[in-house]
């Protein structure tokens, strides 16, 4: 599998300049004369300033309305929590939730709209749940024969690493909507590119869709090799660490450990009462997984307002492992994760722990296939689980390649 390169430069060698920070330089010029609708949230910035202020400020334009996904306009709902409507107090414009009573624009909300725009910063995993939102918004345009416009942003973990199992469709749900691997090394606009060529939602062949591109972006980069500032995607990924092993953790997070949410570097650790960290980090170093290693550690999960309400094992003194990643570029998180898993079941076996996975349900929508459980419970061990999705990742790169930007 394609890896990022080891020489990449840790500044790049011209500026990356997003979607976003284009179409304002362009002076808004693809909106003239048009009632935005803009799906964005804390991550929507450009420049110093946020796209939303920039939109409102603009003449020749007019912001109709905000759409607001999981975690909210601002970011602050922590995760699974439900999104309300409201109003941005900057510029007066009505916010719509698209993670409560509906998950996508409804026909009332894009009344006064005639063009709805994309701007959020994904952090390239397929169960992360922006990219959900922005097909169904897009099934919604095409609804109201409306323009879609789509504002790139880098993906975090670059484009050239691609990993997982390529989801099955009767697994399909909110965490989980296209055929593509859990890291796809896309960025928004070459998914948005990709979701309407394939026809994966209904609806979407008459849809006018168009990508605001990026300067300077290399698929070889992640995210420090871009040299912008990290805003949070949401309450739990504050920096890019937690985005860099959240595909693999957020995995590990669908069993009965906790995955350091409740602890201020989540996904950084994971840990459970019962767990011989010992014998589990040892496990892990003999692996020899490329840029990483595992450390013993404990640690107490503590509840943080709007982030971790209820983290698992709270108050209690967990034995764990902390995964240190020592080369950024080389690391391959999904890869970590499923030798973590593979570890925590070769451990909840020897300790008697039953069940380790206490919603199946949702792990089985995490990882988009019933095969991981399978094999993880009929003791295969990372690295058999790892060659498992080797040639359905082949296929997706070679189905991906027509709708590439860069």
């Amino acid at each position: 599998m394609a890896r990022p390169t080891r020489s990449q430069s840790s500044t790049p060698p011209r500026p990356v300049i997003t979607g976003a920070e284009a179409l304002a330089a362009s002076g808004f010029g693809a909106l003239t004369g048009r009632k935005v609708g803009l799906i964005t949230n804390q991550t929507g910035r450009a420049g110093n300033a946020h796209l939303a202020d920039l939109l409102g400020k603009a003449p020749d334009l007019k912001l109709a309305a905000i759409f607001a996904p999981e975690h909210g306009f601002r970011g602050a709902a922590e995760a699974g929590a439900a999104v309300r409507n409201g109003k941005d107090a900057k510029t007066g414009v009505p916010i719509f939730s698209l993670y409560g009573s509906s998950r996508k624009p409804t026909p009332a909300m894009l009344r006064g709209v005639d063009v709805l725009v994309f701007d959020i910063q994904d952090i390239g995993a397929r169960f992360y749940t922006y990219i959900s939102t922005m097909g169904l918004a897009m099934q919604a345009a095409a609804s109201a024969h409306i323009p879609f416009l789509v504002l790139d942003r880098p993906n975090p973990l670059g484009g050239e690493y691609v990993s997982g199992f390529v989801l099955e469709p009767p697994l399909r749900s909110f965490v989980g909507q296209y055929p593509i691997p859990i890291v796809h090394g896309m960025t928004v606009g070459e998914l948005a590119r990709m979701i309407k060529g394939e026809k994966w939602l209904d609806g979407l062949d008459s849809l006018d869709l168009d990508v605001v591109a990026m300067q300077g972006w290399q698929r070889s980069m992640r995210w420090p090799q871009t040299g912008r500032t990290w805003v949070a995607t949401s309450p739990n990924i504050p920096t890019f660490a937690a985005a860099l092993v959240y595909p693999g953790i957020g995995i590990v997070g669908e069993t009965e450990v906790n995955e350091g949410r409740g602890t201020p570097t989540p996904f950084s650790m994971f840990g459970a009462p019962w767990i011989d960290a010992a014998r589990v980090a040892a496990r892990l170093n003999a692996a020899g997984l490329p840029g990483v290693r595992f450390e013993r550690t404990s640690y107490t999960p503590h509840p943080i307002p709007h982030v971790a309400s209820r983290p698992r094992f709270e108050g209690t003194r967990v034995g764990g492992v902390r995964i240190v990643v020592a080369d950024g570029a080389r690391f391959e998180p999904l890869e970590v994760g499923v030798h973590v898993l593979a570890a925590l079941v070769a451990e909840a076996q020897a300790k008697g722990i039953a069940p380790l996975f206490a919603n199946l349900k949702m792990f089985h929508a995490i990882a988009g296939t019933k095969r991981l459980h399978a094999m993880l419970t009929a003791g295969s061990d990372g690295a058999a689980i790892v060659a498992a999705w080797q040639a359905e990742v082949a296929q997706f790169r070679t189905q991906r390649t027509p709708y590439l930007l860069y």
